[in-house]
């Protein structure tokens, strides 16, 4: 009969993902991550499979999590979307400042650096993207029912632009870039949305 774990699953994919966060996929070793959560390989391969298998299912989670936060917030009646959406979008671009470390998002991290050559990491970041862009559509849709976005413009591509802005304000953080023009553009974006003043 096989003995029950010893370990708090939940905290050592929290410690792994932390460590392919910081180091990426190519640049983590199987060692580094059992040095970081206190395991042997042995364990790890036992509870997680091979490296593969331990990366996706903390990508997954991290997806699932990331999906969840954002629709938390963007999740609501259509009298205050916009001001949803704002408040979001502006609270995004605050964060990737704040990331004093430039970790960023790991869906787009991973997405960059392995779903060229690995179709399960490509699959669920297009998964994840999709659906943070259904909740921006949906968030778009609702300012628009309530008259604060005009209507006649379509929600998905608007979400589409918000969404790729959100990516590249990121990726221009990560890279350094100055705390102002991040502001700066996460507010120009609002504002060519064809708000109703």
């Amino acid at each position: 009969m096989a003995r029950p774990r010893s370990f708090d699953e939940r905290a050592v994919l929290r410690t792994a993902r932390d460590q392919f966060w910081s180091t990426g996929y190519a640049g983590t070793k199987i060692d580094d991550v059992a040095a970081a959560t206190g395991l042997g390989k042995g364990s790890l391969y036992g509870a997680f499979g091979d490296k593969h298998a331990l990366f996706l299912r903390v990508f997954d989670d991290y997806c699932v999590e990331a999906v969840e936060a954002t629709r938390r917030k963007l999740e609501g009646p259509d009298e205050t979307a916009y001001r949803r959406l704002r408040d979001y979008v502006l609270a995004d671009a605050e964060a990737v400042i704040a990331d004093d470390i430039h970790r960023g998002c790991l869906i787009a991290k991973s997405a960059a650096e392995c779903a060229e050559h690995d179709p399960e990491v490509a699959a669920r970041a297009r998964r994840a993207f999709r659906e943070l862009n259904a909740m921006l559509t949906a968030c778009v849709a609702g300012a628009q029912r309530a008259g604060d976005i005009a209507a006649g413009h379509d929600p998905a591509r608007l979400a589409g632009l918000l969404l790729a802005t959100l990516r590249g304000i990121e990726a221009l953080g990560k890279g350094g870039c100055d705390q102002a023009d991040l502001r700066g553009i996460a507010e120009t974006a609002l504002a060519v949305l064809p708000v109703n003043r």
